[in-house]
């Protein structure tokens, strides 16, 4: 699939899009590939759809927001983001932005990180905050957390105490500990309002798939 393919979805900033989408990701990451951006987008056009913000800041921000690629178990893990915004702001300088849109897209990829431990000041930063986020709950969490587990070689679930119920927790030893150690929390610390109402949505299918994966085992 050609990057014009892909920059078709982030419609009305196609364009924008094919110009920053052949640096925006990495090939060999199915958990933050051409696929979570789309989603991400998605997601931040319906929270923006009711809090407001700028669309082209925006784009560029979830476009850019995983453009240098470290592995979740990596000592660099909480740089991740600072390095994708001191990238972003210069791929954006090349594209001949403004010094305030740039700093305002690199602002937005620095604080979206959970790893980063930074609250973010803006709007946009906010929505992309919490439209990454939503991408890590529900559903499709849920695949992404038993993707990654695979590429760090953990189990699915410890079959002795599944819920960890008589050992401490450990989500880079088993999957289903990730759940609890941190996919349930993540609605608790949604920025907006619209965001908000859809984590709550996606922890509720999250919770329902983990009785699922209990059942069956």
């Amino acid at each position: 699939m050609t990057f014009a393919c892909l920059a078709a979805a982030f419609s009305p900033l196609g364009p924008l899009a094919e110009r920053l989408l052949p640096q925006a990701f990495s090939a060999d990451d199915g958990s933050h590939d051409a696929a979570h951006l789309i989603r991400v987008w998605k997601s931040a056009r319906r929270i923006q759809a009711e809090e407001g913000g700028d669309p082209r800041r925006l784009a560029a921000a979830v476009l850019l927001h995983d453009c240098v690629a470290v592995e979740k178990n990596s000592p660099l893990r909480a740089e991740a983001s600072r390095l994708a915004a001191e990238k972003a702001a210069g791929l954006l300088a090349a594209e001949g932005w403004g010094k305030e849109d740039v700093a305002a897209v690199a602002h937005a990829i620095l604080t979206h990180s959970f790893s980063a431990n930074l609250a973010p000041q803006t709007l946009e930063a906010k929505i992309l905050q919490d439209a990454d986020r939503l991408d890590a709950i529900g559903m499709i969490g849920a695949a992404r957390c038993f993707y990654i587990a695979g590429r760090m070689g953990s189990g699915l679930y410890d079959p002795l105490d599944p819920l960890g119920e008589n050992r401490p927790l450990d989500d880079k030893a088993f999957a289903i500990d990730h759940f609890e150690v941190k996919l349930f929390k993540l609605a608790e610390g949604f920025q907006t309002a619209a965001g908000a109402r859809m984590a709550g949505e996606r922890t509720e299918r999250l919770r329902a798939i983990r009785a699922m994966l209990l059942d069956e085992i």
